[in-house]
């Protein structure tokens, strides 16, 4: 069953003082093209997460984003005393006024407060790559679920595709009388005999030019192999876009040669079919 590269998935989960939001979205890309956001405290595990994140999704336009809230009363800034007070000794040699407004002057000052670097407990990192497993599923189901949506899509536009092919299959006998109508026109407008033999052999020779027996096998087969692709456990983007080529292929040689106004039309028509097939191929996974 064929994936999407678009999904989302998102995971909260509530420690002892902290509130930690996992949080994973995804677009179409050509390769897997990560962008992560991790607190600084986290920053030495980021490549872990990443790598268990590229396991899972292989492909795609990549966001993760890990939000990080503290509930409790527990915090890692700290007022530097030494230094606070170091700074109101130096104010009052400056200006005159109470300790109270001294002190709120000497904490803005730069080094007032300072961050102790927390060292991250083993059983909160595993608790948090629970967590990117949980927002894994949830965004693998989305794609799974974009998927199969897309695998309908594909199947509707491949079957209108064959019914298309099925027209031309059905007018090429009309196409053919009409271009030895044409030629047999052409050369009663010359008003000069000729030699039917070698009218016949030319004849022969522009309908060789013309046929589209070949192309018409070759585009039935490249339909069913696009939709046996579809359940197959290889498919991939990639793998449909190559097929979706090689219908165009076909399509156009059709539509080259076919020299008939009414089949041209249905070639047109096909083509549109297959713009939005790859236009749709460009999502998958």
């Amino acid at each position: 069953m064929i994936q999407s590269m678009t999904g989302y998935g998102k995971c909260v989960i509530q420690l002892a003082s902290k509130k930690i939001t996992v949080e994973i979205k995804s677009l179409n890309s050509k390769n897997l093209d990560m962008n992560a956001r991790v607190p600084g405290a986290y920053r030495e595990k980021e490549l872990e997460i990443r790598n268990r994140i590229a396991k899972s999704l292989v492909r795609g336009k990549v966001d993760f984003n890990l939000f990080v809230e503290i509930t409790g009363e527990e915090t890692n800034t700290k007022i530097n005393t030494a230094v606070v007070n170091q700074y109101i000794s130096q104010l009052t040699h400056v200006v005159d006024g109470d300790k109270t407004e001294l002190l709120k002057m000497a904490v803005r000052m730069p080094d007032a407060l300072k961050t102790e670097r927390e060292e991250i407990d083993a059983d909160e990192f595993n608790q948090i790559l629970n967590a990117v497993n949980e927002a894994l599923v949830e965004i693998n189901k989305y794609r799974s679920a974009e998927g199969d949506a897309l695998k309908k899509d594909f199947e509707k536009r491949i079957t209108n595709i064959s019914a298309l092919l099925e027209k031309v299959i059905e007018m090429d006998p009309q196409r053919v009388d009409a271009v030895k109508e044409r030629l047999r026109k052409a050369v009663s407008d010359l008003k000069e005999d000729v030699d039917e033999n070698r009218f016949e052999q030319e004849l022969i020779y522009y309908l060789e030019k013309y046929d589209i027996t070949e192309e018409k096998v070759r585009l039935k087969n490249h339909l069913e192999y696009f939709l046996e692709s579809l359940s197959s456990k290889d498919s991939n983007g990639k793998k449909l876009g190559f097929i979706s080529q090689e219908i165009g292929r076909e399509i156009n040689t059709i539509g080259s040669k076919a020299n008939f106004a009414p089949m041209q039309q249905l070639v047109v028509q096909m083509k549109d079919e297959l713009e939005k097939i790859k236009e749709q191929a460009l999502n998958v996974l």
